[in-house]
């Protein structure tokens, strides 16, 4: 996963928290290298090898990504689309031996991490616009 910072992001944004995200994710999806391939997985597939505990633990911590976004200030529909990448992530990795692999290879919690990281550009982008936000007051003379 990149840990490329976001440029021009609002002064409000907490920083301690995104790291804290990028972290979880890089443990449940790309913590270790696979030698002579250079294929990096996560605590994951590992944890979905223990029935039913394993993929409950995984799904926490996923879950965990979901809140720090919700308090980072994504929007509700992007929360949904984690929140979809998390319910896939569990359902289809809680398969024996398919669900290991797939979840090597499908990263909900990087991709979710992306989705923050996309929302947050965005805000920055828009802040640098030029265009002053906030409330609008409108005046009416009364003659």
């Amino acid at each position: 996963m990149d840990e490329h910072s976001i440029e021009d992001a609002p002064e409000s944004l907490d920083e301690p928290a995104l790291r804290r995200i990028r972290a979880v994710a890089t443990f449940l999806d790309e913590s270790v290298e696979i030698p002579g391939i250079g294929y990096r997985i996560g605590a994951d597939p590992i944890l979905g090898v223990l029935p039913v505990a394993g993929d409950l633990v995984s799904a926490g911590l996923s879950v965990y990504i979901v809140a720090e976004a919700a308090n980072l200030g994504v929007p509700l529909t992007t929360l949904v689309r984690m929140l979809a990448n998390v319910a896939v992530d569990t359902v289809v990795g809680s398969v024996p031996v398919i669900g290991t692999l797939f979840d090597a290879v499908f990263k909900a919690n990087v991709k979710n991490v992306k989705l923050v990281e996309d929302h947050l550009e965005s805000v920055a982008a828009s802040a640098d616009d030029g265009f002053e936000r906030g409330p609008v007051k409108i005046e009416i003379d009364e003659e």
